[in-house]
């Protein structure tokens, strides 16, 4: 098929509110090299990394919790998650769904015309298990918010599958994530896990693989979304309150401290659910919605054998894993809404009041 010379892509012009994302239908379609394709997008979701790169909220400058506006006080020098700037402009847009159009010379030219999801860590193939090298698709390298994204041929996956593009567009980022914290913590069969901000994208990504793995699952959600985690899968669910009201209803209902916290909020409740894990129990997180900064008192830590893991870049065979789990409907779509790409601001605003259940998309 032919390809245009340009495209409609939403700009990241610089750091700041939703203001500084710019639709436009003149930006150059980018041109695939020797190793790399070219695909036509059909959806991308929005992810905490969108909105924490264009606020600059992972710049050690900032210390207040996740906000949709730009931080006065942020050093542009490390505002992306490896500690380095962002280059503008910047197309984001990590959870690419769409279909393959073009090969470079030496990328696998039976990937064109197939439906595909993207994995959104591009690692350098000459040392894929350098994290220093490690880039994003729509913080280091150009994403999805547009209709023509260039990637590696290794970071495309074809799926076989009835779901919408919509709904594919769900699973790259949060579910990756997800995977990655489990196995950091090698949660197993019959393990007790408490999963916080279980209606989120991560969060409720969590609750389906943690039921996948055979584990006892108590979420923490609002009230308004907590019929729809139990669907998920979770054995309870208890209403989010406040931190410590939290835990404690939490180990409450569990009968008991935890085996494991997978933790995405941060913030002041970090410290009590450390307290609710058992000896040699487990707290993994890969975000802090509710703030970076938390208070820790060693004993707690020592005195339980308790072991602490971070979880952002995941190893090879997670992903080609996780694309199997959606062939099998071992773990299903959590989608939340979608917007035209127009929209994007809109979408980005209402990602970031967290009314949602699961996941947000930009269709194309």
């Amino acid at each position: 098929m032919s390809t245009p010379a340009t495209m409609r892509a939403a700009l990241l012009v610089g750091h700041g509110g939703p203001e500084m994302i710019e639709v436009r239908d003149d930006v150059p379609v980018p041109v695939p090299g020797p190793d790399e394709v070219l695909i036509k997008v059909a959806a991308c979701g929005i992810n905490n990394t969108d909105i924490n790169t264009r606020v600059a909220w992972y710049s050690k400058s900032v210390t207040e919790a996740t906000s949709g506006e730009g931080y006065a006080d942020a050093d542009a020098a490390d505002s992306t998650w490896g500690g380095r700037g962002v280059e503008f402009p910047r197309i984001q847009g990590a959870d690419v769904a769409g279909r393959v159009i073009a090969a470079g010379d030496a990328a696998d030219a039976g990937l064109v015309d197939r439906r595909i999801i993207v994995e959104p860590w591009l690692k350098d193939p000459a040392d894929p298990t350098n994290r220093s090298k490690a880039r994003y698709l729509g913080s280091e390298a150009d994403g999805g918010f547009a209709e023509y994204v260039v990637v590696p041929a290794v970071n495309v996956y074809p799926v076989e599958t009835g779901l919408s593009d919509a709904e594919l567009a769900t699973f790259a980022c949060a579910s990756s994530t997800a995977e990655h914290m489990l196995q950091r913590i090698g949660l197993a069969r019959g393990e007790r896990i408490a999963v916080p901000g279980a209606s989120g994208g991560v969060g409720s990504a969590l609750v389906q693989l943690a039921r996948r793995r055979g584990a006892r699952v108590v979420a923490v959600a609002g009230a308004s979304k907590m019929a729809q985690v139990l669907e998920l899968g979770a054995d309870v669910v208890v209403p989010r309150q406040g931190p410590e009201h939290d835990v404690a209803a939490a180990i409450e209902a569990n009968g008991g401290p935890f085996d494991a916290v997978a933790d995405v909020v941060g913030g002041s409740a970090v410290a009590p659910w450390l307290d609710g894990l058992a000896g040699r129990g487990r707290y993994v997180t890969s975000g802090a919605i509710a703030g970076p900064m938390v208070e820790l008192d060693l004993r707690t830590l020592y005195l339980n054998d308790l072991e602490l893991y971070g979880a952002t870049i995941y190893g090879p065979g997670l992903f080609a894993d996780l694309v199997g789990y959606i062939e099998r409907g071992e773990i299903r779509p959590v989608l939340g809404g979608t917007f035209p790409l127009e929209r994007i601001r809109e979408a980005q605003e209402a990602f970031v009041r967290k009314e949602h259940f699961g996941n947000l998309v930009i269709t194309l």
